[in-house]
């Protein structure tokens, strides 16, 4: 088990579009369960591999309630086939300190995966899990929920997010 430092805003991992994964091994088995045990630990209830500093399709979901966790969802190149409806969420993210702002999402999902077996999945997800996926998903592909909020919003949080990181040295 290894805790993994999570990329914060603004740091370029998370604007990348991360590249599709052709193979499963031990590694990639072995980088799932440490994102999974980092997500735990955040605690989140997603967590996609470019937070984790890896530019690669992969994410780990487990919006289950508190007393049921533990059952996590790994997916490979995971992609949304379908949405409906609309809904708006009030979201926050591991990548963004110390910032939460209503988002704009699909209320239903289906989203096509890959699991560690090598096995294709699809998932058919409302609310929370619907928005998880969404927002996970995104960051595959350079996107932060920041990138859904006005750029008002956007522009105010960066700017105290860039003063703060002046302030702690970095």
């Amino acid at each position: 088990m290894a805790i993994l430092p999570i990329c914060k805003y603004p740091d370029p991992v998370l604007a990348e579009k991360c590249a599709e994964i052709d193979r499963v091994d031990d590694e990639l088995r072995r980088l799932a369960q440490d994102m999974i045990d980092t997500m735990y630990d955040a605690p989140g209830v997603g967590l996609a591999a470019p937070q984790v500093g890896r530019a690669i399709r992969m994410v780990v979901v487990d919006t289950a309630e508190d007393d049921k966790r533990g059952t996590p969802m790994v997916l490979i190149n995971p992609r949304v086939v379908a949405k409906r409806g609309q809904l708006v969420w009030d979201e926050a993210c591991l990548s963004v300190p110390d910032y939460r702002a209503d988002v704009v999402r699909a209320s239903e999902v289906v989203v096509e995966a890959g699991d560690l077996e090598g096995n294709d999945l699809r998932i058919e997800a409302e609310g929370l899990t619907a928005v998880c996926l969404q927002h996970e998903i995104d960051h595959l592909d350079g996107v932060l929920f920041l990138d859904h909020i006005s750029s008002l919003k956007r522009a105010m949080y960066r700017k105290r997010r860039l003063k703060q990181l002046r302030r702690d040295g970095q």
